[in-house]
This record gives structure tokens, C-alpha cells and sequence, in this order.
């Protein structure tokens, strides 16, 4: 798969993250700071959405040290939106280790950085291969659809992984794995895609095994994707007289944990209206909007009806609760499901 690298050094898809191909100048390497924060914030999401979080990340802190003695709760506000949000507690805890353990140097080995908060066999891998040129096997979903159809690897997913791993093994170059790695990522992100792939572009098409039994889109073999359930709530938009809005500092542990957000009930498949009401953090008067905010996570739907009520200026906030001026409420750093329902405060309701 020599022909890969010559793919690349001609079509590398141009990312803050990255240095250009350099062929014939394999010294200069990419900042290993740069790589890991690109690494975990693409975990589960798109190079388009990573971009704008990337480069305010590094706006805001420019090294691993920086990013070490960073307030946590301001690392978790400018995540926020990016979602899977126990990968930011991750980065602080890694960074907090590298800072202190390493002085500020990143291990070189994937043995190593394995052993970090929040690196896996992946990302060890990656950042071994792409910041410091250790000679190893990169597999992320692209890689893993290029090599699935190249030896057109039967083994179901995930088993199929290792077998992947494996064939891979053999073909790292020893001179430019890094380079090696991201041309795989390219290739299977912008050629040899999941639904419609460039077989005619492909540099390798000659010698894959798919397109020659002409059953490309068979590979990678994935088992049939479950229905995902749907989980429904009501979110508590508590307002005092004077404007102010109840917030609530969700618990370090568990989905969407230490984020910030509007209080919710317990969310279930039949949620109980007068239940969720009586187990609000605050009684009053409610007034339903007869509205729903929906979201996706990972493993269900949630579906929340927005319920308002409104308490006096002298109403103290519960434990892990605050009041919020409505003009900061943007500046609070709430994730995607919370912000949809902003807009609902402004929103005029009748009485359920």
C-alpha cells in the first residue's frame, strides 16, 4: 500500500491539527499537545464540529500546563456542546497528571500514554504514530472501513477489530507511520466512504479485494443497529421575580456529569406529571407549555417538556442549585439539551 503516502502527500486534507506531508523531512513533527486535543474531542464527533472548540481551546490555553491549572468548571463551560462531556473531566484529569508527573511532556510510546485519563488503545495509538513516529497500528472507524474492504475481512464487528489490527500491523511503514496513519483517515473520510465510495479515485483500488467481488458496501461487516428507546421528562424553568433563572449543578458522576443545566425530573419510558411536579427542587404554581425539547445521546432519545413556574426574590436556592441573571445565561457553558430550552423562558404558556 505504497501507493497510499503518494496519495496523500498530493490530497492531505488540510486541519489546524496537522502539519503538511513531509516526505523527505521526517524530523518535523506536529505539537503532541495538539494531536491528544484533536484526538479526544474528535472521539465520537465530526472534523466540522471539533474545529471551532479546537481553536478556542487553544486560544484559551495554549499549552498542557495551561490547560492543567485551568479552573475545571471553565474548561467544562467552553466543551459545552461538544458533548460526551465526561471526555472533558478526562482532559483535565490527563492534563493535571501530564503537568505534574511528566513535567509537562507528553510520553513518546503508546504503552504509555494508554495508561493516561481517557486514552485508549486508539488514541494512544494515534499520538504515538502521529507526534512522535512510533511504528504501530492506527485504527478508527475510517481506517477500519479502508482495511475491512482492502482484505475484505468477513469477521463481524467488533470482533472483526482485531483482525483488522492485525492485517494492518504488516503494512506500517517504518519511515513515515504517522503519515501512514492520517492517509488511511483521509482515504476512508474522503474516498472510500460508507454509503457512496470512490472506487475510480482510490490508489489502492487495484489490489482491493471488495471492489474486486464487487460487494464493497458489504465491508465492514456491523451487526444490525438497534432501535433506540426513548426516554421522556419534565425540565423545571424557575424564575424569580426580578428575572432571575434556577440552575442546577448536575453531579460529578453520571450523564452530563458536573455540567450546568436546568433542573429536570427523573426521565423514563411514562414519566408521572404530578410525581415529577412534587419532586421539583422547588414548589409553585405550574404552567405547562404543552412543548417538547427533544435530543439525542449515544444509547437513547430524550423528549422533555418544558413546565414553568415562578417563586419570589427572596426564595433561596437549594443545595447544587443557583440563581442565574437571564443575560448570563448563555455565558454558563449549558450543554445542547439545556440550551434548547432557552428559549421556552421567553416563551408565553397556558396553564395545563
Amino acid at each position: 500500500m505504497k501507493s497510499i503516502l503518494r496519495w496523500y502527500d498530493e490530497n492531505a486534507r488540510e486541519l489546524p491539527w496537522r502539519i503538511p506531508p513531509h516526505p523527505n523531512q521526517q524530523s518535523i513533527r506536529p505539537n503532541p499537545y495538539h494531536i491528544w486535543l484533536s484526538e479526544i474531542m474528535l472521539q465520537q464527533t465530526t472534523v466540522a464540529a471539533v474545529k471551532p472548540y479546537y481553536q478556542k481551546f487553544l486560544s484559551l490555553w495554549p499549552t498542557i500546563s495551561n490547560l492543567a491549572k485551568a479552573d475545571r468548571t471553565e474548561i467544562m463551560a467552553a466543551w459545552a456542546g461538544l458533548g460526551y462531556y465526561s471526555r472533558a473531566r478526562n482532559l483535565k484529569k490527563c492534563a493535571e497528571e501530564i503537568h505534574q508527573n511528566y513535567n509537562g511532556v507528553f510520553p513518546d510510546r503508546a504503552k504509555e500514554l494508554i495508561k493516561l485519563p481517557g486514552i485508549g488503545p486508539y488514541t494512544s495509538a494515534s499520538i504515538a504514530a502521529i507526534a512522535f513516529g512510533e511504528k504501530i497500528a492506527v485504527v478508527d472507524g475510517n481506517v477500519e472501513r479502508v482495511i475491512s474492504r482492502y482484505f475484505r475481512i468477513a469477521e463481524q464487528m467488533p470482533a472483526g477489530k482485531k483482525i483488522v489490527a492485525t492485517k494492518l500491523t504488516g503494512l506500517v511503514p517504518a519511515s513515515r507511520p504517522g503519515d501512514f496513519a492520517q492517509a488511511l483517515m483521509d482515504l476512508g473520510a474522503t474516498i472510500c466512504t460508507p454509503r457512496s465510495p470512490l472506487c475510480d479515485k482510490c490508489p489502492v483500488a487495484k489490489k482491493c479485494e471488495a471492489l474486486a467481488h464487487n460487494d464493497v458496501h458489504a465491508y465492514p461487516n456491523k451487526p444490525v443497529k438497534k432501535t433506540i428507546p426513548v426516554k421522556k421528562g419534565f425540565a423545571f424553568l424557575i424564575s424569580r421575580e426580578d428575572g432571575y433563572v434556577l440552575l442546577h449543578r448536575r453531579p460529578e458522576k453520571g450523564l452530563l456529569g458536573g455540567m450546568t443545566g436546568f433542573p429536570t425530573s427523573d426521565w423514563g419510558e411514562h414519566p408521572d406529571i404530578t410525581e415529577s411536579l412534587d419532586n421539583a427542587p422547588i414548589q409553585t404554581d405550574w404552567v405547562r407549555s404543552n412543548q417538547i425539547s427533544k435530543h439525542t445521546f449515544t444509547h437513547f432519545k430524550l423528549e422533555l417538556e418544558p413546565v414553568r413556574g415562578s417563586v419570589g426574590n427572596r426564595t433561596k436556592a437549594p443545595d447544587n442549585f443557583y440563581w442565574c441573571c437571564p443575560d448570563k445565561i448563555d455565558s454558563q457553558g449549558l450543554p445542547t439539551i439545556f440550551a434548547k430550552l432557552v428559549r421556552f423562558l421567553a416563551t408565553r404558556t397556558q396553564r395545563g
